[in-house]
Formats: C-alpha cells, sequence, structure tokens
C-alpha cells in the first residue's frame, strides 16, 4: 500500500495546481488512471465496472484522490495500480 499510497501523493503534489491551460492534452492519461483505478476496485468488490464521468480537468485531482481511497479500501492487489500511477506521472512531467 505504501508504493501505490506514496505514488498517488506524488502524482496529486504534481498536478493539483494546474491551471486549465496547463491540463490541456493532458487529461486523459489522468482520466484514464481514474478509470483504471476505478475498474481494479470494482472488480476486487465484485461489482459491475461503470464508466467514471467526465468533468471538467480541474476535478481530476479529486476524481484520482477518491479512487485511490476506494481502490484501498476495496482489497485489491495494488502492486500494478502502483505502476500505473508511476507510469502515469513520468508521462505529465
Amino acid at each position: 500500500m505504501t508504493d501505490f499510497s506514496t505514488g498517488v501523493e506524488r502524482l496529486l503534489k504534481q498536478i493539483a495546481h494546474w491551471t486549465e491551460s496547463r491540463w490541456r492534452g493532458r487529461d486523459d492519461h489522468v482520466h484514464a488512471l481514474v478509470q483504471h483505478l476505478a475498474d481494479l476496485a470494482a472488480d476486487a468488490e465484485g461489482r459491475p465496472r461503470r464508466p467514471v464521468p467526465r468533468l471538467h480537468p480541474m476535478v481530476l485531482p479529486d476524481q484520482l484522490r477518491v479512487m485511490a481511497d476506494d481502490l484501498i479500501g476495496s482489497g485489491a492487489p495494488l502492486e500494478g495500480a502502483a505502476s500505473l500511477v508511476d507510469e502515469t506521472r513520468h508521462r505529465l512531467s
């Protein structure tokens, strides 16, 4: 859990202060990560997968935080999720 939590916190520190113009062309990467985390949590809990709503890009840090907390609470293995968070963070650098 520590690697996943640490990676999420690093990504949030990287993106939380972004302006709307900074998000242009980058929001798809973060939304895809949020969707993947939501799918992993749904699978772990035996729930159907649902699409994460596409809201304004400025909401993505909050969506990421909520999905990360949901995934931790689901009991799903976090190693693969940690790698996805790190990959997303590096893509956005």
